[in-house]
């Protein structure tokens, strides 16, 4: 049997079509989606269907990960409201403070739904919505995220949406530690009632495609991933792309009242506290630029640098920041002198910026009691040889690079095979390649340079406070 994996990303659809028994990909196929920070969902599905071309109509089952957090609203008949918000979308920050305010504090919400809101979740932008285009709210019948819209496209639309505890966990109005939806958060932001969608078990199948192929409950991207890779419980990985997170498989729910951590809950059962950026491979791919090259360019100028490139910091909030919490941040760029403003101390400094920036993440997850003897780098920033290299000094611990792979869409995969299969647990798929390793001696220099950017920012009123 086939089945196939889907992982809708912020920037494109990539597709997967596995054996069910043992993983190995037999088909493989990618679309784009349109840059930004907003999107209609039909173009997703177009994507999907560019993708899927071939592949799709072969699966006997069809599992979905996608991008946490976007808003996807839809009237009574089911036609979509307006374009969905996404995550990296910040504009709704001010509506992520006063909900907060309104609702007894960080406190509040780190106990019911596991995580303080940021401007990246649902529930803030649903206020937004209330607050800016009211017209839209109150059209508002069904709320769901990426994910749930694209299986319930996939299914005959007859049936109810359903989502799973994965991705729901990242709303802001759904508790990871019960399993269940809190409707009166998601009334409260938005105003009015809304329909959620059914919660699936983790292994169930939740309808099925026109041509018959099973649709599993799905997931979120982060979720799919942990999936993908296989990951046990207490084992971190770090995960550079168009975002950066880290994250660790937990069998206890996480309630960080400083919201440094997101609590959510993992594709399997169990749980899945995470630390997420705004500002990941970006920073590399602007900085390539700055400098009049590419990411392979950046590379060979990272590594002719000395480890902190000779005094010169980069503060990598570029586009605000969710981790630590400040949407109207910049990037601030310290330390410059005659002597090391060259190219390579520059590459190296974004680099080095971006690595700092998710070991504090790791740090966060260190708080809620996961201490990271190793971590898995993966995402397209791990196919960085000057990442690769920095990453153990950086991080304090050897650092392992799986083979580059989808584990996104693998992980969406192997969760349709575990509905196919009925079992109670996901089928066992060794990981493809073998994995590289990485040491190197740490340079505590470095990250205490960019902690004290990093906290003098908060002081300056301007670039980088909240």
């Amino acid at each position: 049997m086939l089945v196939a994996g889907v992982d809708s990303s912020t920037q494109s659809t990539k597709v997967l079509l596995c054996q069910a028994d043992d993983g190995a990909i037999v088909g493989q196929s990618t679309a784009p989606h349109p840059d930004g920070t907003e999107c209609d969902p039909e173009l997703w599905w177009r994507a999907l269907a560019q993708a899927g071309e071939g592949l799709l109509n072969r699966a006997d089952a069809i599992g979905v990960a996608a991008q946490q957090h976007g808003m996807v609203v839809v009237d009574e008949a089911g036609q979509v409201v307006r374009p969905a918000l996404l995550w990296n979308d910040v504009r709704s920050a001010p509506q992520a403070a006063a909900l907060i305010d309104e609702m007894g504090g960080p406190r509040y919400w780190a106990q019911l739904t596991g995580s303080v809101p940021t401007a990246s979740f649902t529930v803030t932008k649903l206020r937004w919505l209330a607050d800016h285009e009211p017209d839209s709210a109150a059209r508002t019948a069904h709320v769901m995220l990426p994910h749930d819209w694209l299986s319930w496209r996939l299914g005959d639309r007859a049936h109810a949406p359903a989502t799973d505890r994965g991705d729901a966990s990242g709303t802001g109005y759904f508790s990871p530690a019960t399993g269940r939806w809190l409707p009166e958060l998601a009334e409260a932001a938005l105003g009015k009632p809304a329909g959620l969608p059914r919660i699936a078990a983790p292994a169930e199948i939740v309808a099925r495609t026109p041509g018959g192929a099973a649709l599993s409950a799905g997931t979120g991207d982060n979720m799919g991933a942990a999936l993908g890779l296989g990951l046990g419980v207490g084992e971190v990985v770090v995960s550079i792309g168009t975002s950066g997170t880290a994250y660790a498989v937990a069998a206890e729910p996480a309630a960080d009242e400083t919201g440094a951590v997101a609590g959510f809950a993992d594709a399997t059962g169990r749980f899945l506290p995470l630390v997420a950026t705004i500002n990941a491979a970006r920073v590399l791919t602007v900085t390539a630029r700055m400098l009049g090259t590419d990411v392979y360019g950046l590379d060979r100028l990272a590594l002719a640098a000395p480890p902190g490139a000779q005094g010169l910091t980069l503060l990598p909030y570029l586009d605000g920041e969710r981790s630590p919490n400040r949407p109207d941040a910049s990037g601030v760029l310290c330390g410059l002198t005659s002597a090391n403003t060259t190219q390579e101390n520059l590459a190296r400094a974004a680099v080095e910026a971006v690595l700092c920036s998710l070991a504090d993440a790791i740090d966060n997850l260190a708080d809620c009691g996961i201490t990271a003897q190793r971590v898995i780098l993966i995402g397209g920033g791990a196919r960085s040889p000057a990442i690769r290299a920095i990453a153990p000094a950086i991080f304090g611990v050897p650092v392992t690079v799986p083979e580059p792979a989808e584990y996104v869409a693998l992980g969406a995969a192997r969760q349709a095979a575990w509905a196919l299969s009925g079992a109670a647990e996901p089928p066992s798929w060794p990981l493809a390649g073998a994995s590289a390793e990485y040491t190197a001696e740490p340079v505590p220099l470095v990250r205490e340079r960019y902690a004290a950017l990093r906290d003098a920012t908060v002081a300056w009123g301007g670039a980088g406070t909240s």
